[in-house]
């Protein structure tokens, strides 16, 4: 499959309101674990960083599950990969009904458009794209790749300049070997695959983004103090 192929197979089974749930709730969940840490520990530095961490993912891996389930994505039962002995321990959301479908895992990168981190799980769910590029003939087949269910991975990087912030969002797909993406972009330009939905005032405009990172606020300012020019941000992490 190209990777035009690959993106159509994921919009044509993920709904669009699940994406977008899904950006929000990382946006929401990046912030709520900045502001746990921040305010309910006396911790700093690295120590401070670490735990946010772990937070982050811990609530953020709450939130994808819970947006997956009410649009319609299933947990898979007994924690294996379909059609294989290989265990996976994060939540693996499945959509596609009883025809070829997409197995949706969540992943931290550590800069945007970087892979993420090898485990278990993910080197589990990486096995379903090996027919995704095209190998010898050796089964007769005519060496087409005939994917069954594919691997997508929801994907974040945070801000390291900005605590409680997301640099990137973005959608990939790595290959079997887990060399590299097989098909990546952002959220923001993803979702313009989806055909907008009808309303009544009409389309939105197409250079208008349906999903956006938000930047930083401007800080309140008093009527009666001089502007100063800056731009508030939350502690750096």
């Amino acid at each position: 499959m190209t990777a035009d192929e690959i993106k159509a197979r994921i919009v044509s089974t993920l709904p669009r309101d699940l994406l977008i749930d899904l950006f929000d709730t990382a946006v929401a969940r990046a912030r709520q674990a900045h502001e746990l840490i921040r305010d309910n520990t006396d911790l700093t530095g690295r120590s401070a960083r670490g735990l946010e961490g772990q937070a982050r993912f811990r609530l953020m891996e709450k939130g994808f599950q819970d947006a997956c389930e009410l649009h319609g994505g299933m947990r898979l039962e007994g924690d294996l990969i379909p059609g294989t002995d290989l265990r996976y321990y994060q939540p693996f959301m499945r959509f596609g009904g009883d025809q070829p479908g997409v197995l949706l895992g969540l992943a931290s990168m550590p800069e945007p458009k970087e892979l993420p981190t090898k485990n278990q799980s993910r080197l589990a769910g990486v096995t379903l794209n090996y027919r995704l590029t095209p190998r010898l003939d050796l089964e007769g087949d005519g060496g087409t790749a005939k994917p069954g269910d594919i691997f997508v991975l929801f994907l974040f990087a945070r801000d390291p300049s900005q605590g409680g912030r997301l640099q990137e969002v973005a959608i990939g797909v790595i290959d079997a070997g887990y060399q590299g993406f097989l098909a990546y972009e952002t959220v923001e330009t993803f979702m313009g695959a989806y055909a907008p939905p009808s309303t009544e005032s009409g389309p939105a405009p197409e250079s208008q983004p349906l999903v956006t990172l938000k930047k930083t606020p401007k800080a309140f300012r008093p009527p009666e103090q001089p502007d100063s020019g800056e731009m508030a941000s939350d502690p750096a992490e």
